[in-house]
């Protein structure tokens, strides 16, 4: 985890964009001028964080809607341009959902902007399309990230990154993903284990501290308190999961992108993170859908955190 340059990043990024004012976000390491549950933006109102004080960071990249005229169309090789509908909704219901369960409220990181427009799932030139005037927003929503993650180290040690996605393939299941592709998920528990699999995933830090011995290395992928056996619990089916342990041949799998290899804790650091891929139908079809979905994945999130990582928020 990159904490000191990012966070030096993102006073250069607020400074040299001239932001100021409610709606401008402090300098990360001014944590006390940050406000629970008051929205920071950058300069442009294009990226979004509110800050939160339990140890969870829920990120919506792809879910944006505004499409400034002074931001021309992405149109870069392979670019990807289509949003992931209603997941910018989908990710504020499960943060209200989380803090009603808990009392205590989920890091947002929200992407306004539209995918045309930019990808905040990629690296910078993919991301932008090449656009100069998205360099700023692009470090900020990464440094606001990483301010996120600083004030859950200093608060509770460790931590989760949630990367809320969409998807459209033919199986309705959530596609849990943890950098792992679907041949590796299709390897044994004993195979993964003898190649070192998990030291490459998002979650490699918590692979081996989780609060259980017995829930530590290829158990969290599709282990008993696996993320995708508690969606399957609560009536999601998931992928990997204790019951669909991996992709068939030829099924369509996202394995997690960008922000899950960026943020998560392959690399090191105190943080992991997750991607959650989630199917349209039932999950986010309809506003009933989305309230009952963000219900059910926030009670699977903090029974999660309680497992594996030992927090019970001060609701418990």
């Amino acid at each position: 985890m990159r904490l000191p340059s990012c966070l030096a990043l993102l006073v250069v990024v607020l400074a040299s964009a001239g932001c100021g004012g409610s709606s401008a976000a402090p300098a990360p390491e001014s944590s006390s001028n940050f406000v629970l549950g008051q929205v920071a933006t950058d300069a442009k109102g294009w990226m979004e964080y509110i800050p939160g004080d339990a140890p969870l960071v829920i990120i919506a990249p792809h879910g944006g809607s505004q499409t400034p005229a002074e931001l021309p169309d992405r149109s870069c090789s392979g670019c990807e341009t289509v949003n992931d509908a209603n997941t910018q909704d989908l990710a504020r219901r499960i943060v209200d959902a989380f803090y009603t369960r808990t009392g205590a409220r989920p890091h947002l990181v929200v992407n306004r902007l539209s995918r045309k427009k930019f990808d905040a799932n990629r690296d910078l030139p993919e991301a932008s399309g090449g656009t100069a005037a998205l360099s700023a927003p692009w470090a900020w929503f990464h440094a606001a990230i990483d301010s996120a993650e600083a004030r859950i180290v200093k608060k509770t040690g460790r931590g989760l990154i949630i990367d809320l996605h969409g998807h459209a393939h033919d199986i309705a299941r959530l596609e849990i993903g943890y950098l792992l592709n679907d041949p590796d998920l299709r390897l044994s528990d004993a195979a993964l284990a003898a190649n070192g699999a998990m030291t490459r995933t998002s979650v490699a830090r918590l692979a081996t501290d989780s609060r259980s011995a017995a829930d530590r290395g290829v158990a969290l992928l599709r282990g008993p308190n696996s993320l995708g056996a508690l969606a399957v619990a609560a009536g999601y089916p998931a992928v990997p999961s204790p019951a669909d342990q991996s992709p068939l041949v030829g099924q369509s799998y996202f394995e997690g992108g960008y922000n899950t290899a960026r943020h998560g804790s392959r690399d090191g650091g105190a943080i992991d993170a997750i991607q959650i891929e989630c199917h349209y139908e039932n999950v986010r079809d309809t506003q009933t859908a989305r309230t009952n979905f963000a219900w059910a994945l926030s009670g699977a999130l903090a029974t999660y955190l309680e497992r594996h990582y030992g927090w019970k928020g001060p609701a418990s």
